[in-house]
C-alpha cells in the first residue's frame, strides 16, 4: 500500500485539506489515516467523497454521527503513539513468513550533508526533512515531491528510479506551490538522469541518501544546473 497524499497542519482539518489536494483522484475509494481526533468540520469534508475506511485515534460525537450516515464506511479508532513496541514487520510468502526490522530511522536535517555548491534555505531544509520522512513509507523505487508540509507528487513501486521521478514530478508540476517544491528519494541515484529530469522541470532542491559509486556524477550535475543536493545518509528502501 502506498500513500496518495500526505499533509501536515496546525489543525487536523488543515492537514486533511493538504493531503486531499495532493491527489484528489486517487483518494476515491481509499483509506484515510489521521493522527489527531476527527472534528465535525473535517468529517463533513470527508463525507463528500467515497471512502472505504477512516482511521483515527478518536472522533468527536458530532463527527462520528456525520460519518455514520455513510453506508459501508468503516471507522477504526487506533492509538497513534510511539510507545507501542513494534520493532519488526512480518510478510507472508509461499510456505512461510519473512521477518525484518522496521525502518525506525528518524530524519533530522542537522545530520544532512550539503554536497552541492548551492546552499539550501532553512525553508528548503525543513521541506526536505518532511519529504524524506514521507518517502520511507512509500514502496521502492520511491520518490516524493513536496512543499509546505504537503506532498504534491509521489512516484512509487517503479522498477527503476527515473520512472518514479517522472511520475512524481509530472504530477506535482500541475499543482500550486510547485515553484517551491523539493524532491526526496528513498535510495541513491545510480545515475545523474534523475537530477537532470528534476531540475529541468523546476525542482530546486533534492535529498537522497548518497552511497552510489556514481555519487559524484549526481553532484556534478547538480552543480552544473545550480540546484541544491543534500545527502541524508539514511536509506529507506521498502518492499
Amino acid at each position: 500500500m502506498n500513500p496518495a497524499g500526505i499533509g501536515q497542519g496546525d489543525t487536523i482539518e488543515q492537514a486533511w485539506d493538504r493531503a486531499f489536494y495532493a491527489d484528489d483522484i486517487s483518494i476515491f475509494g481509499g483509506i484515510v489515516a489521521l493522527n489527531r481526533e476527527v472534528d465535525l468540520a473535517t468529517a463533513q469534508k470527508m463525507h463528500k467523497i467515497f471512502l472505504e475506511i477512516i482511521i483515527a485515534p478518536s472522533f468527536t460525537d458530532d463527527a462520528y454521527a456525520e460519518l455514520a450516515k455513510k453506508k459501508n464506511l468503516r471507522l477504526l479508532t487506533l492509538p497513534f503513539t510511539n510507545d507501542i513496541p513494534q520493532a519488526v514487520e512480518l510478510t507472508s510468502i509461499l510456505g512461510g513468513t519473512v521477518m525484518q526490522h522496521r525502518d525506525l530511522l528518524e530524519e533530522k536535517r542537522e545530520n544532512y550533508e550539503v554536497v552541492s555548491q548551492a546552499q539550501p534555505t532553512e525553508a528548503q531544509l525543513a521541506t526536505l526533512e518532511f519529504a524524506q520522512t514521507v518517502v520511507k513509507h512509500v514502496k521502492s523505487n520511491a520518490i516524493v515531491v513536496a512543499t509546505d508540509n504537503q506532498t504534491l507528487g509521489i512516484g512509487a513501486g517503479q522498477p527503476n528510479r527515473i520512472d518514479s521521478v517522472k511520475l512524481a514530478v509530472d504530477h506535482a508540476s500541475t499543482k500550486d506551490g510547485f515553484d517551491k517544491a523539493v524532491l526526496a528519494s528513498d535510495a541513491y541515484f545510480p545515475m545523474d538522469d534523475s537530477v537532470q529530469y528534476a531540475a529541468d522541470h523546476g525542482i530546486k532542491a533534492i535529498v537522497e541518501p548518497g552511497g552510489s559509486i556514481k555519487d559524484q556524477a549526481s553532484i556534478d550535475k547538480a552543480n552544473e544546473l545550480g540546484i541544491v543536493l543534500v545527502f541524508s545518509g539514511n536509506r529507506h528502501f521498502k518492499h
